[in-house]
């Protein structure tokens, strides 16, 4: 019958909208998680900048411009990442493999003989930086990613509340309404023939009784 076919509907809608609702609830305590991580990290990276930043004014008021040239050209590299990722409710989230971009003074490929320890304290100090800032990218992206899942969220939410749930009732009532309106009529047809039966059934024994006299 299509009433309770419209009835199984909504209250799987319902159920659909629960179910939403649940895992927009969890999204936006995630949400709140991450992005408490983010601003205690960019308040990490605020620090580490300016630190790396007066160490770097350092080396250039004291030593030698030639050498603290030469080796920030000898400690230019490729930054190359391994990301994977992972899922939150459905979300798939970046995941930057942890590997510190930090090197030991012989690494960095310009001689210790020619430069400072001012100048291995800069090059530490912006490697560590590096590593701050390519961490926050991985949770500003977690942050957005999350966000953007939450509103899309709510508007299947709201699509369900505002708009298929009440169409759906308004459908089983018009169904209903349909339903008690043919029962009416059926119910009238029924006691219109009962009338007419009974009345030809008077109209028997009367004629019945005429013909005994």
């Amino acid at each position: 019958m299509e009433l309770i076919r419209k009835r199984e509907q909504i209250r799987l809608a319902e159920q659909g909208r629960d179910l939403l609702r649940e895992k927009m609830d969890a999204l936006v305590r995630e949400f709140f998680r991450v992005m408490n991580e983010v601003s205690t990290s960019r308040e990490g990276l605020e620090l580490s900048a300016r630190d790396a930043d007066r160490s770097l004014l350092i080396a250039q008021a004291v030593d030698d411009p030639v050498a603290l040239k030469s080796a920030s050209f000898a400690t230019k590299r490729r930054v190359v990442l391994d990301i994977d990722s992972r899922s939150i409710m459905g979300v798939p989230i970046p995941v930057i493999e942890k590997k510190s971009l930090a090197l030991g003074v012989l690494e960095r490929g310009y001689s210790i003989v020619g430069t400072s320890g001012r100048i291995d304290e800069v090059a530490e100090k912006f490697e560590v930086e590096l590593d701050l800032i390519i961490g926050l990218a991985e949770t500003e992206t977690t942050l957005r990613r999350i966000g953007h899942e939450i509103l899309m969220t709510r508007r299947r939410v709201n699509a369900l509340e505002q708009v298929m749930i009440p169409e759906l009732y308004r459908q089983t009532k018009y169904i209903k309404i349909t339903i008690e309106e043919r029962e009416r009529e059926d119910l009238f047809r029924l006691k219109k023939v009962k009338r007419m039966l009974d009345r030809r059934k008077r109209q028997s024994r009367d004629a019945a009784a005429v013909t005994e006299t």
